[in-house]
């Protein structure tokens, strides 16, 4: 399951099957802050004598770029347990606690994985919403043009060449773009770059120049204006 926090979450086996006397004695709200690390390199994994086990792990994200998925997602996601992540989670419980060097580093590789292999099966069921460039990104006319923007953002892409990526014309990637994503290829591109420029405004060490550079755009001053118009304020202020 993925959690969206900060909120507290509760465990069940059926929401309609309420808590009582003599039932489920332990069960407690989790919240985020309450964290604690129990299978880090350095540490074991307490051995355990019941029938369930929840191994929960937790990502800060602070960043802009995360959130275009974040917003797609309904507060939990629960994929069953017979979806193809199920062996690379058991994989992941069978590498804690071993002690052994890098552990933390595959353990964070694991875990990373997971979150895509999860989120990659929810969004294949029916019930899911999935934002229109996730599966636009599959799309072979509008894919091509899709990674092509993701891959070099600071490229003066033009329609024209983005078209010449899929093979097809300018009109018919306008059109089939459109219709994937809800925004044309150019305004797309736009959004792409304020979201990565949103980013690395983050860091003081980069000028308003240096991040207009990154993102595509030759001088502080058109940056600024396309800034100020996706995001509603200026790069000076965010």
């Amino acid at each position: 399951a993925v959690v969206r926090g900060p909120a507290p979450f509760v465990f069940t086996d059926d929401p309609a099957d309420g808590t009582g006397p003599g039932r489920a004695g332990g069960v407690r709200e989790v919240r985020w802050d309450q964290a604690r690390d129990t299978g880090s390199a350095s540490g074991g994994v307490p051995e355990f004598d019941c029938a369930t086990v929840l191994l929960a792990a937790a990502y800060d994200v602070q960043e802009q770029l995360p959130q275009r998925l974040l917003r797609a997602l309904p507060p939990a996601v629960v994929v069953p347990d017979e979806e193809d992540c199920s062996p690379l989670r058991d994989y992941l419980e069978a590498q804690l606690g071993r002690g052994r060097p890098g552990d933390q580093i595959v353990l964070d590789r694991l875990l990373d994985w997971m979150l895509v292999c999860t989120l990659r099966d929810w969004f294949d069921r029916p019930e899911a919403n999935p934002p229109g460039w996730y599966g636009a990104l599959g799309d072979e006319v509008a894919g091509p043009a899709l990674r092509a923007m993701h891959e070099d953002p600071a490229h003066p892409w033009t329609t024209a060449e983005l078209a010449g990526r899929a093979g097809v014309s300018r009109t018919t990637l306008a059109k089939r773009f459109t219709e994937l994503v809800g925004d044309g290829p150019v305004a797309y591109l736009t959004e792409w770059r304020m979201t990565l420029a949103a980013d690395l405004l983050a860091h003081p060490e980069l000028t308003v120049a240096a991040v207009a550079r990154r993102v595509g755009y030759a001088d502080a001053f058109g940056f600024s204006a396309a800034f100020k118009r996706v995001r509603g304020e200026s790069p000076s202020a965010f």
